[in-house]
């Protein structure tokens, strides 16, 4: 039996609000999103597409994104996903519920986070 080592699991618990974060500011396809997950945490995190998809699905789903089907001259066609209105309440929501939680942590820990 493998062993999932924490890393694994904290990146599980905070695929949505990462995803989600990125998708406040304008619509992104998959490819971006994971391209942006690994820049902007300086290469500690990285999701591939493969699990990526099925994420974007879910969200697409509840309700979360909208995603829709973009073709530009000399590219190949994407999914572009943008968040919704209700999309936005949940992100508002998972921020102030993960801010609390690194609150507690840190409290816990000793560990102050910048």
């Amino acid at each position: 039996m493998a062993l999932t080592s924490p890393d694994q699991e904290w990146k599980k618990g905070s695929a949505e609000l990462l995803v989600l974060s990125l998708l406040e500011g304008r619509p992104r396809h998959g490819y971006d999103i994971c391209k942006l997950i690994q820049a902007r945490s300086g290469g500690a995190l990285r999701f591939h597409v493969t699990s990526l998809y099925p994420l974007l699905y879910r969200l697409e789903k509840r309700g979360w994104v909208d995603g829709r089907w973009v073709e530009k001259a000399e590219q190949r066609r994407r999914r572009y996903y943008n968040l919704t209105p209700e999309g936005r309440k949940v992100l508002r929501s998972q921020r102030k519920s993960w801010k609390n939680f690194v609150a507690a942590i840190s409290r816990v820990t000793g560990i102050e986070h910048a």
